[in-house]
């Protein structure tokens, strides 16, 4: 079977390695000239891990990233809210640089199999094939094309013309900085909590830390120097290390974006056209579970293949096996996707509540929360494994 995949992100380079592991021979095609060491820090909860681990990646992201044992909840003038002990599993939770996730993801892929500098621009659906075309003319006919091209989706604006994403109206910065401060504990995640805005702080491998800071104030300038004093300014009086990590983070490295995601929507593919990770369920940073969702879809998507549409040739009805697969595909993925978009939605909006009376409701929240109604949530989300899922 032939399988192109558009994009080159986390969510493709998983998918081209969950198909490889089941014996199908992906293309990928992603629109950057050089896949270089750009983002900030990225969250692999167990449920990411656990597929991870069976791709045979466990071990080089451990080496790489950071653990997690516990996560925290402060006020900005540094009072602690809640601490909890993250559930435990057979596999770790980690943070490390998006970077080194990819890195580790293509090293296990030929070479030869990752076509740079192609922009997906449109596709057709012939009877027994799709063609994919790329800007400057380019094109590659496939039985299946896989669109793991995030959140903009050029498939997605063709399959389900649903307009833009939503805005939720704050926007997020992020960056790493190369070492740790004193302050900050180790196996952490901390979120600390001020009117209209938070700030997250999570260890990385190699001594390095990563931070997200959202503000429902909208800085209007790019130009990061300015962005940077206005952060300043926006935390100012926060307490340690929040002003120091900022002033730390190289201007090249800080990034922003607004904060969108999408309504759950049904319809994730169209006979040999099927949409991936946040193509089809964008979900707001807050859980930190976007990746994982895409990395879920990999082995899930693959899964169905396998079963469905494998050994299967085009004399023998191929295209609606492969149908088949990806209906079956978008019924074991819907409700768990929109679950968790929705819970980050959710958590996001609380989160960024500003005016008196609904800070103090949330304090209030977090202080009377038990510890055990926490961890049953998160093991309701870490405990998922793709490649338990009856298919």
């Amino acid at each position: 079977m032939r399988i192109a995949i558009i994009g080159g992100g986390i969510g493709g380079l998983t998918t081209a390695l969950a198909l490889r592991q089941l014996g199908f021979d992906p293309q990928v095609f992603e629109q950057a000239p050089d896949l270089l060491e750009v983002g900030a820090a990225i969250l692999m909860w167990p449920n990411a891990m656990r597929v991870l681990h069976r791709l045979g990646l466990a071990e080089t992201i451990r080496e790489h990233g950071g653990l997690l044992e516990k996560g925290c909840w402060l006020t900005r003038e540094g009072k602690l809210l809640k601490e909890f002990r993250l559930p435990q599993t057979e596999v770790p939770a980690i943070a490390l640089h998006r970077a080194e996730l990819q890195h580790a993801l293509l090293e296990r892929l030929p070479y030869d199999s990752i076509h740079l500098g192609h922009t997906f621009e449109t596709c057709e659906q012939f009877s027994d094939k799709v063609i994919a075309h790329f800007s400057k003319g380019s094109s590659f006919e496939s039985d299946l094309l896989i669109a793991a091209d995030g959140i903009h989706s050029r498939a997605r604006a063709q399959l389900i013309n649903d307009g833009p994403p939503f805005d939720r109206g704050y926007l997020a910065w992020r960056g790493v900085v190369s070492y740790r401060p004193p302050s900050v504990p180790a196996a952490t995640a901390i979120e600390i909590y001020g009117p209209g805005q938070r700030f997250g702080i999570g260890p990385l491998g190699f001594g390095k830390l990563g931070w997200w800071a959202s503000t429902n104030v909208h800085i209007k300038s790019t130009d990061a120097a300015v962005e940077r004093d206005e952060l300043l300014r926006l935390f100012d009086g926060w307490c340690e290390p929040v002003t120091e990590l900022i002033e730390a983070t190289p201007l090249n490295s800080l990034i922003r974006n607004p904060v969108c995601d999408r309504r759950a929507v049904r319809g994730w593919s169209s006979d040999a056209i099927i949409l991936l990770g946040d193509a089809i369920h964008p979900t707001t940073p807050n859980l930190g579970q976007g990746g994982c969702l895409a990395i879920e879809d990999a082995v899930v998507l693959a899964r169905c293949l396998h079963k469905y549409a494998s050994n299967v040739s085009r004399d023998n009805n191929q295209r609606s096996r492969i149908s088949v697969a990806l209906r079956e595909f978008e019924r074991l993925r819907y409700q768990r996707a929109a679950g968790i978009a929705r819970y980050s939605r959710l958590y996001g909006r609380i989160g960024q509540w500003e005016t008196g009376w609904a800070v103090q409701l949330r304090r209030m929240a977090q202080l009377l929360v038990p510890r055990g109604l926490i961890e049953s949530f998160l093991g309701g989300v870490f405990n998922y494994d793709a490649y338990e899922v009856n298919i």
